[in-house]
């Protein structure tokens, strides 16, 4: 038996990276999967892996695309059991406060912490319907440290989904509806892989803070998140839920 059998997941940002790995790990454990994304080619390769997912377009900061998204879920498979928040950016031009613009500062809240809100607001009672389920909510750990290689509109809407996470773990507990932030510490993405490759030094100058001496896989943050999803984390709410190797347990390394 799947850790996820007769659940439906709908996790966002799905196409690639974290929640790439997640929707193909979720599909393994049973769950059938709305694999959403804006990226349509790489998600319906994604989708393509099991019979039992399929992939749909979405703009996560738009609430009529947000409210489709879990139209088309019910109406294939009957209801949503799993909300898995993932999608989020992180544009170049988002780095210290004395140099992100506006425009730069509300496309990274529209996304990542408004995105995270509708995800909520329009998936929430499609739980309810089910008598209760389960809510990721993708934040960081930099909703909790400070970094002096900044990106303040990132930091900053991470912070506000973990909040906004506390908060809608109270008001839904005892309607059977559990919501965890989940805070990834770095993670060896493409992106960050790519960025890495081009500026070796940069790698050993953040890997020095990592007591484990090296970057989670994304397999390693879609396990979290399977916890999360499943049974086996019922009594797990409102959690601060760190996957960082202790990054913010450090405070110097043994390097």
């Amino acid at each position: 038996m799947g850790r996820l059998d007769g659940k439906v997941a709908v996790i966002t940002g799905a196409a690639a990276g974290i929640g790439r790995e997640a929707a193909l790990l979720f599909m393994e454990e049973g769950a059938r999967v709305c694999v959403a994304d804006m990226r349509q080619p790489e998600g319906e390769l994604t989708a393509d892996q099991s019979r039992h997912a399929f992939f749909h377009e979405v703009d996560v900061s738009d609430s009529e695309s947000v409210s489709a998204m879990y139209a088309e879920t019910v109406r294939r498979y009957g209801g949503i059991d799993v909300l898995y928040n993932n999608a989020g950016i992180m544009p170049p031009e988002d780095g210290s406060i004395l140099v992100t613009g506006p425009d730069a500062w509300d496309r990274v809240q529209a996304v990542n912490a408004k995105g995270v809100y509708l995800c909520c607001r329009y998936g929430i009672p499609h739980l309810l319907e089910r008598g209760g389920g389960s809510v990721i909510n993708v934040a960081s750990f930099v909703a909790l440290v400070g970094a002096a290689t900044s990106q303040i509109a990132y930091t900053a809407s991470k912070g506000a989904v973990l909040s906004l996470s506390r908060e809608l773990a109270v008001q839904f507990a005892r309607q059977g509806v559990r919501v965890n932030a989940l805070c990834p510490g770095p993670v060896a993405t493409p992106l960050l892989t790519r960025l890495f490759a081009d500026d070796p030094d940069a790698y050993e100058r953040r890997r020095i803070h990592l007591p484990m001496g090296r970057l989670a896989t994304p397999r390693e943050i879609a396990s979290a998140a399977l916890f999360l999803a499943g049974d086996e984390s019922s009594y797990v709410n409102g959690a601060t839920f760190l996957v960082d190797g202790g990054l913010t347990a450090a405070y110097v390394t043994p390097e």
